[in-house]
């Protein structure tokens, strides 16, 4: 009996051990992406339908779902940026019919200040635009 708790016992070996000889093993991530992927697919199908007939089917896979859309694109600023460095004569008609016509000097979230030959410079408030047009263009016609 006292030679089976002596076997049993800890003993450490002389050697250190060497450990910068030992693989690391990690886990595929592309795979894991993929599982959690079709797991989230699964959850977003749903419960199956149940058509005219008591049949129940599921509904069939449409894919992921796309991204929400920006909530601003920036197009209309780079619109006022163009206009703003070709110097481009515009007409503003507002929202009671009244024209102006001018060039846009600056602008910002709010207002747009119009420079104009022989009249003072206007600070419009946006909201109170209609739309507005490029002078050599012309306005936009009805149909």
């Amino acid at each position: 009996m006292k030679d089976a708790v002596e076997s049993a016992s800890p003993v450490r070996n002389a050697e250190p051990e060497n450990f910068g000889n030992r693989k690391l093993i990690r886990p595929s991530l592309a795979r894991t992406e993929n599982h959690n992927r079709a797991e989230n697919h699964n959850r977003l199908e749903g419960p199956p339908r149940v058509e005219s007939g008591g049949e129940r089917r599921m509904r069939p896979p449409t894919g992921p779902r796309k991204a929400a859309p920006p909530e601003q694109t920036h197009a209309e600023n780079f619109y006022y940026q163009k206009q703003m460095q070709s110097k481009t004569p515009m007409v503003m008609v507002l929202r009671d019919g009244e024209e102006i016509h001018g060039m846009i000097e600056w602008y910002d979230k709010t207002c747009i200040k119009v420079t104009r030959d022989g009249a003072p410079n206007l600070l419009i408030y946006k909201p109170s635009i209609k739309y507005m047009y490029k002078e050599s263009e012309g306005p936009i016609s009805k149909k």
